[in-house]
């Protein structure tokens, strides 16, 4: 994991953003983006001091943009848009979001497009390389103009002033800075709009849940590997040569890879002479590759567009390599909004996929000669019956969560804002459609390693053993029924952590 990651100006990767907001990587901004930022400034302040106004540098703000505002008031003009548009409400955002938020908007004032001074971009990313987290609020952007009521909580913070969490707690802006010795800063023309005119919010929960979901996605192919192999399915369907009549790449890959993790498996060559009756798997085994490569497509599809906006400047207005300053609407999040719905789509159904697979393993009609729920003692002993209620909570919780934010739309700001994107909601709702895929791919982990071992003296294959020993690394294997919450928790760990796939 990178430790440091220095901004010079141009794009960032997702790993970046994931090694910055969530594993706490320092933060740097090259001499050379420094010096570029100083020469864009020098353009601000020059029509600073012109007699026609400028918006965002001489004028109010959105549908106060028609007043003219007087040199001795603008730093009050500034302080004032920070402190009013600091008005999110609710539950506090995760560290990670919050960490994310400000590496992207200080990368963007580092491509020089954004007219502030130099010592802004040094403070923000000395306030991220110390490791001061801004409190914000949960409720507050419309997806347009950016993510305003958290970025401006997170400029209020650069200001001196709300909350902020340090390794001590929540404590105020003003100690921690100063205990981290930086100045707290006073805005000058133009830098209020340029601190909060941006998508990070949303991209940044766009870079984390496409990082979640890769590891996922690959833990689902595993996840079903062990299903197929415990219910005795064949691993005919998953061959090369029929995946290649409907090439698309990421079916290819999935059933590639569940090939290779039943390859050798001695379960699976138990059934596969003549004496099978068995004509074709359940669509939830024969399908797997169809689904999970569907959903690997999205992904692909949403780090393009991740990707694209990790290269973007995104502010309004801008100032134009020669010195115009022009607004724009590049701050509405229609693109990064339509892919975190469109994620949440293929999330509800590989976990939908998932818990059908553990269902049918605790079907004595459909198992194939497992015993009921997997009890060992059924009657006594109710197995792993609540476990898959818990799953199917929550793929019906993901098919509600799979409902796009970014079709509605609320006008804002006396009518100046008539058109919003909501990907600021579509992303708060795809981490939580991403902790439960989460859940329930732990839950077939838990149910598909029970069932191998209740296949006994059968094997499974190489590759799936192993994923069972490191199951069983944490939760013991069958017996009478044990306190499952725990046991979920511990596979649920395996699952996020991607340590599950380290042993593959």
């Amino acid at each position: 994991m990178q430790e440091r990651v220095l901004l010079d100006g141009g794009p960032l990767s997702r790993d970046q953003v994931v090694a910055v907001a969530r594993h706490g990587a320092g933060v740097g901004v090259t001499a050379d983006a420094l010096a570029a930022v100083a020469a864009t400034r020098a353009h601000v302040e020059r029509l600073a001091d012109a007699t026609t106004p400028t918006y965002g540098v001489s004028t109010g703000f959105g549908a106060l943009a028609v007043r003219h505002i007087p040199a001795d008031r603008r730093t009050a003009l500034q302080r004032s848009l920070i402190r009013s548009h600091a008005a999110g409400a609710g539950p506090r955002v995760e560290t990670e979001v919050v960490r994310a938020l400000m590496l992207l908007r200080l990368r963007t004032l580092a491509t020089a497009r954004t007219g502030v001074r130099a010592s802004t971009v040094e403070a923000m990313a000395a306030m991220l390389d110390a490791g001061i987290t801004p409190v914000v609020p949960e409720y507050g952007s419309l997806g347009c103009s950016g993510d305003l009521a958290p970025l401006s909580a997170a400029a209020l913070a650069l200001m001196g002033e709300g909350e902020v969490e340090t390794k001590e707690g929540i404590v105020p802006a003003a100690q921690a800075l100063r205990e981290a010795g930086i100045e707290p800063v006073i805005l000058a023309e133009k830098e209020g709009l340029a601190l909060i005119n941006g998508t990070d919010g949303m991209l940044g929960m766009l870079a984390l849940a496409l990082h979640d979901l890769n590891i996922l996605l690959d833990t689902a192919d595993l996840t079903a590997a062990m299903s197929v192999e415990a219910l005795l399915g064949t691993d005919r369907v998953f061959a090369p040569e029929l995946h290649a009549l409907r090439p698309h790449p990421g079916q290819a890959v999935s059933a590639g890879r569940i090939l290779e993790y039943l390859r050798d498996s001695p379960i699976v060559a138990s059934h596969r002479g003549p004496d099978c009756t068995r004509v074709q798997d359940a669509y939830s085994l024969r399908c797997t590759p169809q689904v999970h490569g569907a959903a690997r497509d999205t992904v692909t599809h949403a780090e393009t567009v991740a990707d694209r906006e990790l290269a973007a400047a995104i502010d309004n207005p801008v100032v134009l390599p020669d010195g115009r300053v022009e607004s724009n609407g590049n701050f509405h999040g229609a693109p990064v909004a339509y892919v975190l719905d469109f994620l949440a789509i293929p999330v509800a159904d590989v976990a939908s996929m998932a818990e059908r697979r553990t269902d049918r393993m605790l079907d004595v009609a459909r198992s194939h000669g497992l015993p009921p729920f997997l009890a060992h003692d059924p009657g006594v002993d109710s197995g792993h019956m609540i476990a898959q209620y818990t799953q199917a909570g929550i793929v019906s919780e993901l098919k509600r969560l799979a409902v796009p934010a970014s079709v509605d739309s609320i006008p804002s700001s006396a009518m100046q804002e008539d058109h919003v994107s909501m990907g600021w909601s579509a992303a708060r709702k795809l981490r939580k459609a991403v902790d439960g895929l989460a859940t329930v791919l732990a839950v077939e982990l838990l149910t598909a390693a029970r069932a191998l071992d209740l296949r006994a003296p059968l094997t499974p294959a190489p590759a799936t053993a192993a994923a069972v020993a490191a199951l069983r690394g944490r939760v013991p294997g069958p017996g009478p029924d044990r306190h499952l919450a725990p046991e979920i928790a511990a596979a649920e760990d395996l699952v996020r952590s991607g340590a599950l796939l380290r042993r593959n």
